[in-house]
């Protein structure tokens, strides 16, 4: 991907879609060209630091400029999943999980959303794509919890003709579900945890999980636990080759 430089934008719409989820709606001109290269694509936001104040990076050596800022005027970096983008409207969509909608320890990202308002202004930077199911792939399945909802959705909705995926998502409860835009042949299964530990539900139900014949392409993102338990049980104990498993810690419960 070339080199490029984070680029500022503006809140045109906040909505609730779950009590702990909000989608934020970004608009500016420069994302007529944004580099989407797969339904998981990421996008680092750049987002305005404890005094309110936001300076994004000028240059294409943006980590560098980034990481030599004053601490008084460095943005805080997340990463996001692309949940739409419209290079016509020049729109983005980024689905935001409010992690401490429960318990009062939300961290920045989620912050950040819960008390955006149309015009607040934050930078952004596309940051590729992983979701690659190799040519002999005889089904796929995607595992998350509900910061991975966003890809997953995507996956869903760009799925080409033909694809079978088995999906378990794992969500605090009912509240949580989404309607998702499905192919035919898909099976999908919510796993409430509940007041239970994290992770835990959606682990029992895949060691649980008959899988179809054939070799899998597995999607699996969310909570760093989760992505590194479905991996190792998914090699150790299925035998699912290496190479046919896409695996990532998008946040740490320790650092939401």
């Amino acid at each position: 991907m070339p080199k490029q430089i984070p680029t500022l934008v503006t809140v045109t719409s906040v909505r609730s879609l779950t009590p702990r989820m909000v989608r934020v709606t970004l608009a500016g001109d420069e994302l007529r060209t944004f580099a989407y290269d797969g339904p998981d694509q990421l996008v680092r936001t750049f987002l305005p630091n404890a005094t309110g104040e936001l300076t994004l990076p000028v240059t294409t050596e943006w980590w560098p400029e980034l990481t030599a800022m004053p601490e008084a005027i460095r943005p805080i970096l997340r990463n996001y999943t692309v949940r739409r983008l419209d290079p016509v409207a020049a729109e983005l969509d980024i689905d935001f999980v409010l992690h401490g909608a429960d318990d009062g320890h939300a961290g920045p990202g989620s912050s950040w959303a819960e008390h955006a308002r149309p015009g607040d202004k934050i930078g952004v930077l596309s940051d590729g794509a992983e979701y690659r199911p190799p040519a002999d792939t005889a089904w796929q399945l995607l595992i998350g919890d509900e910061s991975a909802l966003p890809a997953v959705a995507a996956i869903l909705e760009q799925a080409p003709a033909g694809q079978s995926f088995v999906v378990l998502l794992e969500v605090a409860d009912e509240a949580d579900e989404l309607p998702l835009t499905m192919p035919p042949a898909t099976t999908l299964r919510w796993v409430h945890r509940g007041s239970g530990p994290r992770n835990a539900s959606a682990l029992a139900v895949l060691r649980d999980l008959e899988f179809p014949p054939g070799t899998p392409y597995v999607w699996a993102a969310g909570e760093s636990a989760l992505a590194t338990g479905v991996r190792r049980h998914l090699v150790n104990d299925r035998a699912v080759p290496k190479d046919h498993i896409y695996f990532c810690g998008y946040w740490r419960t320790s650092a939401t």
